[in-house]
């Protein structure tokens, strides 16, 4: 018999940077599972490709900036529309600017910073006022919240030091708001991923600096989209029900002992 708990029925979740990569493998695994999603990102395009592959009625997009508190709020608002409520969030939307810390320019800090941690946070002080207007303080199961973190906010990370200060802000966003919330049955936790197969990886992946990380993975190889969501999606599950202010490290062992 199959345990349904690890099922997204019921489930409407916002995603951000639905579009491609993680985000978009992250949104067909929740309407495999049952789910629906608001999926957000700045390229509409890409959001008109997702919703004819995944389907109209399960999936509902948002062109918008995560740097832009309406956009939060909007999310709220047209995903409560079209579902009825709204009871998960994955905070993915994310950027990078590499620069050495001596060269990086002020825009290229603040253009990551803003994406990475404060979208993470407007979305999810939206996500945390609707449900604490509607919860019922004791409640087991009000919602989760999955955000989006990596290994360079845990060990640091050579030419991307706004990225990897982000990364880390991530961490102490998830403690706060599961530390808060947990009194409303909101359960706040976080993935760090390593190296996985995506564009966004693509020079680490190179032939130059390949060989470096790879003999620091005790698995030996790149993560792929699609194994990577899955926590992601347990997370999100009523199987996490009493899972809150967790990291979850999602690199094929490359931060064991951390």
């Amino acid at each position: 018999m199959t345990d349904k708990t690890y099922l997204l029925e019921n489930k409407n979740v916002i995603v951000t940077g639905a579009a491609q990569g993680i985000g978009r493998a992250l949104v067909e695994a929740i309407i495999k599972l049952g789910g629906r999603v608001v999926a957000i990102d700045l390229d509409g395009h890409a959001l008109d490709e997702l919703t004819k592959f995944v389907g109209a009625e399960r999936c509902i997009t948002l062109t918008g900036d995560v740097t832009n508190p309406e956009v939060a709020q909007k999310a709220i608002d047209v995903g409560v529309e079209a579902f009825g409520n709204i009871n998960g969030l994955v905070n993915n939307a994310g950027i990078t600017r590499p620069s050495m810390i001596h060269k990086m320019t002020v825009e290229n800090w603040r253009q990551v910073i803003d994406v990475h941690l404060s979208g993470a946070f407007y979305l999810l002080q939206a996500f945390g006022r609707y449900l604490i207007d509607g919860s019922k303080i004791g409640k087991s199961t009000a919602g989760a919240v999955v955000n989006i973190s990596s290994d360079a906010g845990r060990r640091g990370t050579i030419g991307q030091i706004n990225y990897g200060v982000a990364k880390a802000g991530v961490l102490g966003l998830t403690m706060c708001a599961a530390r808060e919330w947990a009194k409303y049955g909101i359960r706040v936790n976080t993935v760090g991923f390593g190296v996985v197969e995506t564009q966004m990886t693509e020079i680490i992946r190179s032939e130059k600096f390949r060989d470096v990380y790879l003999e620091q993975i005790p698995l030996g190889r790149w993560g792929n989209v699609n194994e990577v969501v899955r926590p992601i999606c347990f997370l999100l599950s009523d199987a996490a029900s009493y899972i809150t202010g967790q990291h979850l490290s999602v690199n094929g062992g490359y931060t064991i002992g951390l």
